[in-house]
């Protein structure tokens, strides 16, 4: 890399290592880049790729016991290296901002936005009346409504999305120079999501303040973003101005990623997962690092590790094979070097199931009446309210009603996948309740084939809910983490008496391998595995019992973008062996899309939208919809530059009291005054065959 004198932050030859007893880590190998006043740079990258170290490391803020062992950070010409404690705390903050992925635990549950927001406005300098005034002032910079009334509210009182805008203003207080954000979007909802790119983008082009953004979202990147560093095992693999790095990336890990990204544009009915596991840092391989992975590799790849050179201006990469010209794709793939010269690494994350069998290796469920096509769960007219109470003198007396689900009516039919969408507090989680057994609704009937689970007694009830399985976000919060994998995946096929010891062995054996893993890995503990290989556990346990159904509650959005195509891809294999139907509760609409025949769009407790993925996603009908659909950035930067914004203003408004008429219309970008949208609910009504809407002019919309 040439020294630019003009850069506003420049890394050379950066070293990070964390010590540990069975060797140490080399966290950062050697990663050196520039930032420049007013640029967006996104730093991107699967977990364990080096890249929060980075970013920590440039503030001097790497955890103990990591340390930097060798390199050069050079702030304005400073070396934040050599800096005292003093000069270090005004670099934080008064030059360097940083923004951290969980909102909630970075700010003090008993303090006060104000006061917290004020508190880093005095720690650079102004008393405490003008830091109270300037809190106010960064609250409305980032879009906080009426910034002055909540600068009495605690950290409980905001949502998610407001939360993050509060961390952005704290980076704010002392006038930065650059924001550092790291994951700022991770677990928020795709409208939540798209209000804080705009908050960051203003802040890039009226303030001019520089940005450099941690993620694994490739969306993101096409949104946000001038220029990218793809970082693996440590090192930088290739950097380049974002529109290049998606038209004509030079590294295979590159290219891999961008395959593996799901698109609301549609694609291939299987994703292109990423086959095996990065490198173990504690022993660095002296090829390339990804050349295990790469279905490009040749010998030389295994033998050396390439430099990072520049193929043209501002695009750097190191690869060997692309240094000689080729280009990276599916045609080039399909030559004499698509498959790596080394031996294929062992198989901890496999692409699809490892099995080859004719039949199923999970039960039939014996309850099943239909083929493929019978509906195995309807839900009529489902309502369910919860109850507010506060204390009184004279005891306790109902205040009002949170009313979570209103009139919810869906069907799902075998071997189907439905895709259920919508905002937190949109009535989601309330609805897998009651469909697993676990709520009863106030009125309405949940059938799980002919059999009615809101009328079933506790005996009844074990049989049903063996046909409804639950597979939640986090695996390893679902997986007792001091029980062995084979007797977490037993445990039901006992509960449920389907299997007794002999028997059940050889079952968790076949599960095992259905969801591809290894058989022989029944003694070992959750610990022991990827994030990707404890998704599949937690299939496997939810397998067992052969249900009819499974809920997959946000199944893969705590996955690298990787992972969750091989978790995709999984799920969408096992449905076509199994002929089993998926209830896919999740907020990133692209994924849905990508596993469902139909899709149902929920907000404020009632279904706004249903129909055929591929139709709701081009064409919806619902303003609600639309503005969802726009919401969710495409990982190619052409698209994004073409696509016109649907806006969404303000919040999901409180289920204590939701607004009269349409649901939406409070926010509703179309409804343009129209009196019948704020007075009038509308009733959800088929416009074209198998399209529905809650909208009093669908049509128009359309």
């Amino acid at each position: 890399m040439n020294d630019n004198q003009d850069a506003l932050l420049q890394v050379r030859d950066l070293r990070v290592e964390f010590p540990g007893r069975q060797g140490r880590v080399q966290a950062v190998r050697g990663v050196g880049f520039d930032v420049h006043s007013g640029e967006s740079l996104a730093i991107v990258g699967e977990s364990g790729s080096g890249k929060s170290v980075t970013a920590r490391s440039v503030l001097r803020l790497v955890r103990d016991p990591g340390r930097i062992t060798s390199g050069s950070i050079r702030y304005q010409g400073r070396e934040v290296l050599d800096m005292s404690r003093a000069e270090l705390a005004r670099l934080r903050g008064g030059e360097i901002g940083m923004v951290f992925q969980d909102p909630l635990s970075s700010l003090n549950p008993v303090m006060t936005i104000g006061d917290q927001v004020a508190e880093a406005v005095r720690a650079h300098g102004h008393d405490r009346r003008r830091a109270r005034a300037r809190a106010a002032e960064l609250l409305d910079l980032v879009g906080v409504p009426d910034p002055a009334r909540r600068l009495a509210d605690y950290p409980h009182q905001f949502s998610g999305g407001m939360r993050q805008r509060v961390m952005i203003a704290i980076a704010l207080a002392g006038d930065p120079s650059l924001i550092i954000a790291d994951e700022p979007t991770t677990a928020l909802d795709v409208t939540v999501q798209a209000q804080i790119l705009e908050v960051f983008a203003r802040l890039n082009k009226e303030l001019g303040t520089a940005v450099a953004v941690i993620t694994h979202n490739l969306g993101l990147v096409a949104r946000l973003c001038d220029r990218a560093l793809v970082m693996y095992a440590g090192q930088i693999v290739e950097e380049a101005p974002v529109a290049a790095l998606h038209d004509a990336p030079r590294h295979p890990y590159a290219w891999s990623l961008l395959k593996s990204v799901p698109r609301l544009t549609g694609g291939a009915d299987r994703l292109e997962a990423i086959p095996g596991r990065p490198p173990d840092l504690r022993h660095p391989s002296g090829g390339c690092s990804f050349a295990p992975r790469c279905v490009f590799a040749e010998d030389r790849c295994h033998a050396a590790a390439p430099p990072l050179t520049e193929r043209d201006p501002g695009h750097r990469a190191a690869c060997w094979v692309t240094d000689d010209g080729l280009r990276l794709t599916a045609a080039d793939r399909s030559q004499a070097h698509a498959q790596p010269a080394a031996p294929t690494p062992q198989r901890d994350e496999p692409v699809a199931p490892a099995p080859q069998r004719d039949e199923p290796a999970a039960p039939a469920p014996p309850s099943q009446r239909g083929g493929p096509g019978a509906d195995v769960l309807v839900l009529s007219n489902v309502h369910k309210s919860y109850p507010v109470r506060r204390s009184s003198g004279l005891g306790r007396r109902t205040k009002g009603e949170i009313r979570a689900v209103r009139g919810v009516s869906l069907r799902l039919a075998a071997g189907e996948t439905l895709g259920l969408v919508g905002e937190s507090g949109c009535g989601k989680s309330t609805l897998t309740r009651i469909l697993l057994g676990l709520e009863k609704p106030d009125s309405g009937s949940v059938h799980v084939w002919d059999h009615d689970l809101t009328a079933t007694g506790s005996r009844g009830l074990t049989e049903l809910r063996r046909q409804v399985q639950l597979v939640l976000q986090d695996p390893y919060a679902s997986l007792n983490p001091r029980h062995t994998v084979g007797r977490l995946v037993a445990e039901p096929l006992h509960i449920h008496g389907l299997a007794g010891p002999g028997q059940a062995e050889r079952r968790v054996a076949e599960l095992l391998e259905l969801v591809g893993l290894d058989s022989d890995m029944t003694a070992r503990l959750p610990r022991d595995f990827s994030g990707g290989q404890r998704q599949r556990i937690a299939l496997a346990r939810a397998l067992a019992v052969g249900p009819s159904v499974l809920v997959l509650d946000e199944p893969v959005s705590a996955l690298d973008v990787s992972l969750q195509a091989q978790i995709v891809n999984l799920l969408l294999d096992l449905k076509d062996r199994l002929g089993i139907a998926y209830l896919l509760v999740a907020h990133d609409i692209a994924v849905v899309r990508q596993m469902s025949d139909r899709i149902a769009v929920m907000y404020l407790g009632q279904i706004m939208e249903e129909g055929p993925a591929d139709e709701v996603c081009s064409r919806p009908l619902h303003p609600y919809t639309a503005a969802l659909l726009s919401a969710v950035p495409e990982p190619d930067p052409a698209v994004e530059r073409r696509r016109s914004r649907v806006p969404l203003s303000g919040e999901v408004p409180s289920p204590l009291s939701p607004p009269s008429g349409c649901p939406f219309h409070t926010r509703c970008a179309v409804r343009a005054g129209r009196e019948i949208c704020s007075t009038e609910r509308p009733v959800a009504r088929e416009v074209a065959p198998g399209r529905w809407s809650a909208c009093h002019f669908s049509e128009e919309t359309e």
